[in-house]
């Protein structure tokens, strides 16, 4: 097994690279991804659509300049919905996976709105489509020699802590354990992890301001407006037990990757470090967990 200090990750996210049109300033690959290595990171997510350079062989060229690796991408993906099929979606992006070597496929049960800030209601037909949508694109992304996880994200259509349940008890599909977006959900991270370590196989990690994300929970802030003003904070200083999750993972034997994730919300290039110095301060946190583990 990799060393769990082998196995921290980058996410553009911290750098407020983000797929929600109108989310920010999108800063370019150039000084993200030598941000990334700045701070010792060897691997990271691939990021939104354009970040990268749009061929499979362009996205390897540009992480080989920097010496990362690509796990694999976070994809919006509508499930529920028995009028469309999410595999065309996924064939494509699998089709971009082997030029990187990623392995990973980080799916996100989407509203079909635009953004993060309101979901419908699912009904019992809608919960059918999507959960055996979970168990076909496993197989999908299985038979091309990828893993596939499902990311519950606020604003998506598995959010809260009930629909975190009825993923594990109605579907095959991994998890992607996202520490902050559980949290804000409503669900205890540390607890899903306790519950069901055998169906985690990818990690982010966000730590979270527990204040902000109840005004979340409440309607009083949207979603967007709570990450402008700072609910995410660097790895130990916030809410989430980051300890508690990773220490629980590792003495189960968990071999999958922690990408620090610090979503973010720029308007213009940074001056100075910028998201450099939070994201050095996650690394060293997390990783000064892994030591004592």
């Amino acid at each position: 097994m990799t060393s769990a200090l082998d196995r921290v990750a980058g996410a553009p996210i911290s750098w407020g690279v983000c797929e929600v049109p109108g989310w920010g300033y999108q800063m370019k690959p150039d000084r993200v991804l030598r941000e990334m290595r700045e701070v010792g990171l060897t691997a990271t997510e691939l990021g939104s659509d354009g970040f990268l350079p749009d061929t499979p062989e362009g996205k390897a060229q540009t992480l080989a300049e920097y010496g990362l690796h690509g796990l694999g991408n976070f994809t919006p993906v509508v499930l529920h919905d028995p009028g469309h099929d999410p595999a065309a979606v996924v064939s494509r992006v699998l089709d971009g996976f082997e030029a990187v070597a990623a392995d990973v496929l980080v799916l996100s049960a989407i509203t079909g709105l635009r953004g993060y800030d309101a979901r419908p209601d699912l009904d019992s037909d809608g919960w059918t489509t999507l959960l055996g949508n979970l168990d076909r694109l496993t197989q999908v992304a299985a038979d091309r020699g990828v893993t596939a996880v499902l990311h519950p994200h606020v604003g998506t259509m598995v959010e809260t802590a009930d629909d975190v349940q009825r993923v594990l008890e109605g579907s095959s599909m991994l998890l992607c354990l996202d520490t902050g977006h559980m949290l804000i959900g409503g669900s205890d991270p540390v607890a899903v992890t306790r519950q069901a370590p055998d169906r985690i196989a990818h990690t982010h990690l966000k730590d979270v301001d527990h204040a902000l994300a109840k005004r979340v929970q409440s309607g009083e802030l949207t979603y967007t407006d709570a990450v402008k003003i700072g609910m995410y904070k660097p790895l130990g200083q916030g809410d989430v037990d980051i300890a508690g999750v990773v220490s629980h993972l590792e003495a189960h034997d968990y071999d999958g990757w922690y990408v620090l994730e610090q979503d973010a919300i720029l308007t213009e290039e940074p001056v100075g470090e910028g998201p450099l110095a939070d994201v050095r301060a996650s690394a060293d946190y997390v990783r000064s967990v892994l030591r004592t583990l």
